[in-house]
């Protein structure tokens, strides 16, 4: 048996990594595979970075610094995983750098807000990631990373896996503003909170459904695509 996949997850939250590993799942089938969440770190307080898109941007701008101003050349990082997953919701377009008075932007930072209009949602995704890219000091992915950005919000992919009826969902799709909303506006018998528990009582039918979801949002599909090359071009 060959030896595990390594993968390194870099995300907003934990509840992310439970849907993006259901996706593993099905892409991946029976070839074994481990997930190492870089980010956030799972304790109580989400490590020191913090959680959310802030924790990502700080996150990508220390793997920076560790490869002399590009993630690509962050040796160790890719020494000890062969990808590297980068998750950010399409909604973070909305944000401002001074949303977190904390964070100190670089003039070489993606502009904030980066919105655009809705549909498709691949013209808000396209600036978002280089928006992602620049806080790793990229122009263009690196060969054994992979961005995930779920438009808007990996809630999107739950309620249409979960709830592939919901009319609200299935009119907006990919630009429905706030999909989490959708989660508590369900039937009382089966509605769920976004919560690490309930994602993973349902992590089964998160993997049956991922066919669906990619087979309707473009997000989901370009996640996919861009995950099998590049598996595809790992040695070996």
């Amino acid at each position: 048996m060959s030896d595990p996949l390594r993968i390194a997850l870099v995300a907003e939250g934990p509840t992310d990594r439970i849907v993006i590993q259901a996706a593993l799942q099905s892409l991946l089938e029976d070839r074994p595979f481990v997930i190492q969440q870089l980010q956030p770190e799972g304790s109580v307080a989400f490590g020191p970075l913090g959680a959310g898109w802030t924790g990502v941007y700080r996150w990508c701008k220390q793997a920076a610094v560790r490869g002399s101003g590009r993630l690509s050349q962050d040796a160790l990082l890719f020494e000890n995983h062969d990808l590297l997953l980068l998750h950010l919701d399409a909604d973070v377009a909305d944000k401002k750098y001074s949303d977190d008075s904390s964070l100190d932007p670089e003039p070489e930072d993606g502009k904030l807000p980066c919105k655009r209009p809705c549909p498709p949602a691949g013209n808000t995704t396209d600036a978002l990631r280089a928006v992602l890219l620049s806080w790793c000091g990229e122009v263009a992915s690196p060969a054994k990373a992979v961005i995930c950005m779920p438009s808007k919000s990996t809630e999107a992919w739950v309620v249409a896996s979960l709830f592939p009826n919901d009319r609200i969902m299935q009119r907006a799709g990919e630009c429905l503003p706030n999909p989490e909303s959708r989660l508590g506006q369900q039937p009382k018998r089966i509605r769920i909170r976004k919560s690490q528990r309930d994602y993973l009582d349902h992590q089964a039918r998160l993997e049956d459904a991922w066919p669906r979801v990619a087979g309707r949002f473009g997000e989901a599909k370009r996640f996919e695509v861009e995950f099998l090359v590049a598996l595809k071009g790992l040695p070996g």
